[in-house]
C-alpha cells in the first residue's frame, strides 16, 4: 500500500477572508500564465494590470506557483508589517467596509459610492479606525458579484444582460470544465446484509461531466443528502476508480476521473457550507449554483439520474416513480439487493452506459472522454484521505489539558502535548470530523499547517456514528440526565445497539440502523471494505442491462 501524503492545510481555513479571496483571484490569472512554457513581458504586463501589481510581482508569483502544488493556497499573501505594496487594510476596517457595502450599497435604494464612502468614514472615525480612501472602497465594491449586486440594486430584469443570453446555460467546450451534481432517493427497496430483509430506500448522489455526459462520481448512502454526501461524491469523482471497483468485486472499465474546473449544483443547504466552498477553492474548483427559477440549467444530471432510475425500475424491489405506477406491486416482498450489491449493479450499468452511442453527441460518452483527455489530460488525486478531509465538516474548539471535547467525547494524543504547554497563547483549533466514524478527528497544526489524526482519549470506546451519538444524548436527556458524561454516553450507545440487534429480525428501522452502523467510511483506507457476496437468488440481477434511452441535451 502506498503511503498517502501528509494532510496539509496551507490557508484553506486559516487565511483571512480578504487574503484568501486575493489568493483565489491570483490563482485564476497566474494559473493561466503557468500553462505556457514561457511568459513574455506583454503577457506579464497584462496580468499585472489585471491584478493591480507590478511585472516583477507577477514573475515572483509565477515562480511560487510553479514551485508549489498548483493550488490557490500557494499564492496566499504572507503576513506583513506594512510598507509599500501592501494591499490589505486592518481587519476591523475591512469589516466596516464589507458591512456598509452590504447594508447601504447592495440595496434597492441605490446609494451612490460617495454616500457609501461617507458612511464608512463616519463609522471608522467613531471606532477610532484608519479611514480608507474612496478608491479603496471602489475596489472593494468592484469585487462584488456583478449579477447579485445588480439584482439587489436594480432588480432581476437589469441583471439579465449579465447572464447567459436567452436563459441558456453557458457553453461547455472541454471535459471536466463543468460537472453537475445532484441527489435523489433511489426507486428501490434494499435489504440488510444479515437478515436479507427490507430496510427502505437508499440515496444516490451523482456527478456528471457535461461535455462528455460521462458519470464521473457516484455514491450510495442510507443517510439523507448532506454536505458529507457531496464531499464523498466529489472524492469519488477525482480518484482513480480501479481500487473501488476491485473492492466491489466488479470487472468493468471506468476511467472517468479527475478534478473538475467547476461544479454546478442547486441551491440546497448541503451545497452552501463552508467546508465545500473552502475545499473547492483550495483545489481550484469553482462552485456555481443553479439560477432560481431555471431548473433546466441542471437538466443534464437530472436527465442521467432519471435514466438510471428507469433502469432501476426493472430490478426486483423497485418502488417505481410513484404509488400510482407501483400499483399492487409488493416492493418490500420482492426486495433482494443490499446496498453493496446495488453499488455493483450501478457500476456495471454506468460502464454499459458509457459504451452506448449518445444521440446528441453522435458517439459514445467514453469516446468523447477519450478524445477530450487526449487534448487536456485530467488532474487526478492519489491521496484519498488528504482530499476528503478538505471537505469534512469543520469544528472549532479550545485545547485543554486533557485534549479536545466534542459533543461529550474526549480526544487525546501525545502529539498534542507541545501545544498543551502553550495553549493559553493559542486560538481555537480547527478540527474536522467524519460523521460516519467519530473515533478520530483531524486537528490542524497551528504552526506547520498539517492535519494530525487524534483518536478517542479512551481507546476502548467503539467507533460510533454521529447519528448514534445524537440519539444516545437524546435518550439520556429523556431519562432526566442534566449532565451527560462520556461513560454514560457510550454505555447508552451499547444498550441501544443491543436493542437494535435484537429487534433487527423484525423491525425495518432497526435493520436500517444496523446497516448504517456497519458502513465502513471510505476515508479509512488502511482496511479495505469487505465485499459481501450476493445470494444465489440475486445473482441474476447483477448483470447490467444497456441503457434503454440515452438522454438528449
Amino acid at each position: 500500500m502506498v503511503d498517502e501524503p501528509a494532510l496539509l492545510e496551507r490557508g484553506v481555513l486559516t487565511a483571512p477572508v480578504e487574503a484568501w479571496n486575493l489568493a483565489v483571484r491570483r490563482a485564476e490569472v497566474i494559473g493561466g500564465l503557468a500553462a505556457g512554457r514561457t511568459v513574455g513581458h506583454a503577457a506579464a504586463d497584462a496580468a499585472a494590470a489585471e491584478l493591480g501589481v507590478s511585472r516583477r510581482q507577477v514573475y515572483a508569483m509565477l515562480a511560487r506557483w510553479r514551485a508549489g502544488s498548483g493550488l490557490a493556497s500557494d499564492l496566499v499573501p504572507g503576513r506583513s508589517s506594512g510598507g509599500r505594496g501592501r494591499e490589505l487594510l486592518p481587519e476591523p476596517v475591512e469589516t466596516v467596509m464589507r458591512e456598509v457595502l452590504r447594508s447601504k450599497y447592495v440595496s434597492r435604494q441605490r446609494r451612490s459610492l460617495a454616500a457609501v464612502h461617507r458612511e464608512v468614514v463616519r463609522r471608522c472615525r467613531a471606532q477610532g479606525l484608519q479611514v480608507p480612501s474612496r478608491g479603496t472602497l471602489a475596489r472593494r465594491a468592484a469585487r462584488l458579484d456583478p449579477v447579485a449586486t445588480t439584482t439587489a440594486r436594480q432588480g432581476p430584469d437589469a441583471a439579465r444582460a449579465l447572464q447567459a443570453a436567452g436563459g441558456e446555460p453557458p457553453p461547455v467546450t472541454a471535459i471536466l470544465q463543468q460537472v453537475q451534481m445532484d441527489h435523489t432517493p433511489v426507486d428501490l427497496i434494499v435489504v440488510d446484509d444479515r437478515h436479507r430483509l427490507p430496510i427502505g430506500r437508499p440515496y444516490l448522489t451523482a456527478a456528471i461531466d457535461v461535455f462528455s455526459r460521462c458519470v464521473v462520481g457516484l455514491v450510495v448512502t442510507l443517510e439523507a443528502p448532506s454536505a458529507l454526501s457531496v464531499g464523498l461524491c466529489l472524492t469519488h469523482a477525482v480518484l482513480d476508480k480501479r481500487d473501488w471497483l476491485e473492492r466491489l468485486g466488479v470487472v468493468a472499465v471506468w476511467p472517468m476521473s479527475g478534478k473538475p474546473l467547476e461544479i454546478y449544483v442547486d441551491n440546497a443547504a448541503e451545497f452552501q457550507g463552508e467546508a465545500l466552498r473552502r475545499g473547492c477553492e483550495q483545489h481550484g474548483i469553482k462552485v456555481k449554483w443553479r439560477p432560481p427559477g431555471l431548473p433546466h440549467f441542471g437538466g443534464i444530471v437530472e436527465r442521467v439520474i432519471g435514466t438510471m432510475m428507469q433502469l432501476v425500475h426493472e430490478l426486483p424491489g423497485t418502488t417505481f416513480s410513484n404509488p400510482r405506477q407501483r400499483g399492487g406491486y409488493d416492493s418490500d416482498g420482492k426486495a433482494v439487493l443490499t446496498v453493496r450489491e446495488l453499488e455493483r449493479w450501478l457500476a456495471l450499468a454506468v460502464a454499459s452506459y458509457h459504451g452506448q452511442v449518445h444521440s446528441t453527441l453522435g458517439q459514445t460518452p467514453a469516446a468523447v472522454w477519450g478524445a477530450g483527455t487526449a487534448v487536456t489530460p485530467p488532474i487526478t488525486v492519489t491521496g484519498q484521505t488528504a482530499f476528503l478531509v478538505d471537505f469534512l465538516p469543520v469544528i472549532r474548539r479550545t485545547l485543554t489539558r486533557t485534549g479536545f471535547v466534542i459533543d461529550h467525547v474526549r480526544y487525546f494524543s501525545d502529539a498534542l502535548k507541545p501545544w498543551i504547554a502553550r495553549r493559553n497563547r493559542l486560538d481555537r483549533f480547527v478540527l474536522r470530523r467524519d460523521p460516519r466514524d467519530l473515533s478520530r478527528i483531524w486537528v490542524l497544526d497551528p504552526d506547520g499547517g498539517a492535519y494530525l489524526e487524534v483518536p478517542y482519549r479512551t481507546l476502548a470506546h467503539p467507533p460510533v456514528t454521529l447519528w448514534e451519538q445524537q440519539a444516545a444524548v437524546a435518550r439520556l436527556r429523556e431519562q432526566g440526565r442534566a449532565q451527560v458524561d462520556e461513560t454514560a454516553l457510550f454505555r447508552m450507545v451499547e444498550q441501544m445497539r443491543t436493542i437494535t440487534d435484537t429487534a433487527a429480525a423484525t423491525t425495518r428501522r432497526a435493520r436500517r440502523d444496523v446497516q448504517r452502523r456497519a458502513a465502513v467510511p471510505v476515508a479509512r483506507t488502511s482496511a479495505p471494505n469487505a465485499v459481501v457476496p450476493p445470494p444465489e437468488s440475486a445473482g441474476s440481477v447483477a448483470v447490467a442491462e444497456p441503457f434503454a434511452v440515452i438522454e438528449e441535451w
